[in-house]
């Protein structure tokens, strides 16, 4: 195994596609001919608009194939005391096909995305993790965070 680590460009964004249906995938269960139809229209549009600006795609490849990839997505708001230049980062979709899982790829990806926030100045990168992460971010230095406020949403 010969595996590269670097950023997506703008020829990747048909793998990005190919990698991001499979993470829903792999989360929801199951992704219906009608969604992945609709996913790949706007993610086709989104990538091409915000790819190595606003969202960082932090990739491991074998033989040229995207096998691993992490995203960074760089959010900007008005300055507050704790994020005093408005900056931060949120962490998207971390996702390794099924046969290079287990061998540490997300973990190296994370510690560059992570060094990647670092000199670009963020405040903060948030994640919201799932079992199978939980571990590989808390040994990254992820904390679970406190909230003095109650998370909600609307959904239309």
């Amino acid at each position: 195994m010969d595996i590269i680590f670097d950023t997506a460009r703008k020829d990747d964004i048909d793998e990005l596609i190919r990698l991001r249906i499979a993470y829903m995938k792999d989360d929801f269960g199951s992704v219906s001919e009608e969604e992945r139809t609709a996913m790949e229209s706007q993610l086709q549009d989104y990538f091409d608009r915000k790819l190595g600006t606003e969202l960082i795609a932090f990739t491991a490849r074998d033989q040229g194939k995207i096998v691993s990839v992490c995203y960074l997505h760089i959010v900007e708001m008005p300055a507050n005391s704790v994020l005093l230049n408005g900056l931060y980062g949120e962490v998207l979709s971390v996702f390794t096909e099924e046969e290079y899982r287990g061998r540490g790829l997300c973990t190296t990806l994370m510690k560059e995305l992570i060094e990647y926030g670092r000199k670009r100045g963020l405040g903060r990168i948030d994640l919201s993790a799932t079992e199978n992460g939980y571990e590989i971010y808390k040994k990254l230095g992820f904390k679970e965070r406190g909230n003095r406020y109650v998370e909600m949403r609307y959904s239309f």
